[in-house]
């Protein structure tokens, strides 16, 4: 007999190190979206990856970070999209990563569907097009 559940259930699970939790694209985005609370990733291999808040050195400089990148995006409306630390990508390799700051140039962010921009984006933010480009 298979059980089925109509109502999300909290739990705490308590994983060792040693254990690696596997997800599929598809059970990752389920996850992602269940709990929005957390921040998950997902490695190519598809090992599920759960990122504990950061201390107040490193909050302070991501905010840094992150600001510098946004007026400097408003600045540049023409050239590209900025993301913050909540977006995520799915790298060629098929990770699903969420960078601290992120920018993705206009012709390839255009070059994305509706349904793309509004999922994981998939592509690699800062992967230049060729290696002599200037700018990304």
């Amino acid at each position: 007999m298979v059980q089925t559940f109509t109502q999300l259930e909290t739990i705490s699970l308590e994983v060792p190190n040693s254990i690696a939790l596997t997800v599929t694209g598809d059970q990752f985005e389920a996850l992602v979206f269940a709990n929005p609370d957390l921040r998950l990733e997902r490695t190519a291999q598809g090992e599920l990856i759960v990122n504990p808040p950061t201390g107040g050195e490193s909050s302070s400089r991501n905010l840094s970070i992150s600001g510098q990148l946004g007026n400097w995006c408003e600045t540049h409306e023409d050239l590209g999209e900025g993301f913050d630390s909540s977006g995520g990508f799915i790298l060629p390799n098929g990770a699903t990563r969420s960078p601290d700051a992120s920018w993705v140039s206009r012709a390839r962010w255009e070059a994305l569907t509706a349904k793309e921009r509004k999922g994981f984006v998939p592509l690699c933010p800062l992967h230049p097009p060729n290696k002599d480009a200037r700018i990304y």
